[in-house]
């Protein structure tokens, strides 16, 4: 286990490194004058020397690079003061330091997929359980109507249905709004309510068919059969035995799913109009603020690598027949 833990983490570092010096390349070479971009319309020479010269865009651009991989494990010095560790450079427009930016807005996408990541595995999973154990039944069937029928509906639909009806119509609700957890967490429970809920609407639909499937399958395979013919109760068989292994395939798909949600629910955020890191990523493209998107996809990128990690390591615990090496 800890020689296959180092060579993952190994394997990590290699790859967040091919990442970074892709993505620097990949937006540095491109025939722009990001210094003209920062200065806007109407600049002086004077002052676009000053700026060229203030984001290090007058280096050679592999004194740049080193820089900038640097910068990532030992910080790095500009004219604004230092950038400490991880240092991924300072934004083209708001002239502040990448890394404060992704702090910033990081709590919020954090808090939509940690809430919504709750709901929709407590509701996906129990009802495709319950499907499962009463396969054939109305109940199965009504489960598996549900989300044949969730799964065709988009956030984009779905926000904006629940916002009129929750907000607007009845005035049950405020409009979404983030609310630090440290300061108040019922005040933050209810800003991101109506969020949490659409988005545990599309992802239940998803996990409610994989986990029936999965308990399904299960259920056939011999070592369950040879424990129902021990004489071992149905429902220590189920629970025992076949939910263990159900959980292999869901939970791929939820380090897949959790990945992305972290590295930026952009949907999300743009459907409720929340500060998000999906919200701060699309604006950053749009506005050509190079270094702040190569930030944005180094933070994500390094999520997906650690829960890569965390996944594989919780495949050997749920089912002892994994084994690392």
């Amino acid at each position: 286990m800890l020689q296959f833990l180092i060579r993952r983490l190994i394997g990590a570092v290699v790859i967040m490194f091919l990442i970074g010096a892709f993505t620097f390349f990949l937006f540095y070479t491109i025939p722009q004058d990001f210094a003209a971009l920062s200065c806007g319309k109407n600049c002086s020479p004077e002052n676009l020397a000053v700026i060229r010269e203030n984001l290090g865009l007058d280096k050679p651009i592999t004194t740049q690079f080193w820089e900038f991989m640097t910068g990532i494990v030992s910080g790095r010095d500009f004219p604004q003061g230092h950038c400490s560790a991880p240092c991924l450079g300072v934004s083209f427009n708001s002239g502040n330091f990448v890394w404060d930016s992704i702090v910033d807005r990081f709590p919020l996408t954090l808090s939509l997929t940690v809430g919504g990541l709750v709901i929709f595995l407590v509701v996906g999973l129990g009802s495709g359980m319950l499907a499962a154990w009463k396969r054939g039944t109305v109940v199965d069937k009504m489960v598996s109507g549900a989300s044949i029928v969730l799964s065709s509906f988009q956030i984009y639909l779905l926000g904006p249905i629940a916002l009129g009806i929750f907000v607007y119509s009845t005035g049950l609700l405020e409009n979404p709004k983030y609310h630090p957890f440290t300061e108040n967490p019922a005040t933050w429970a209810v800003g991101l309510l109506i969020p949490w809920a659409v988005m545990a609407t599309i992802f239940t639909a998803q996990y409610t068919r994989m986990s029936r499937s999965t308990m399904i399958e299960q259920l056939q395979e011999e070592h369950v059969r040879t424990a129902r013919a021990k004489g071992m109760s149905q429902r220590y068989v189920f629970f025992r035995y076949a939910w263990r292994g159900s959980l292999i395939p869901i939970v791929t798909i939820i380090g897949m799913d959790l990945s992305a949600l972290l590295a930026g629910a952009v949907v999300t955020e743009f459907t409720f109009d929340l500060p998000g890191l999906g919200r701060l990523a699309v604006d950053s493209s749009l506005d050509k603020d190079l270094p702040l998107t190569m930030g944005i996809m180094l933070f994500g990128a390094f999520f997906i690598l650690l829960l890569n990690i965390i996944v594989d390591l919780a495949y050997a615990y749920i089912d002892p027949r994994v084994r690392l090496s």
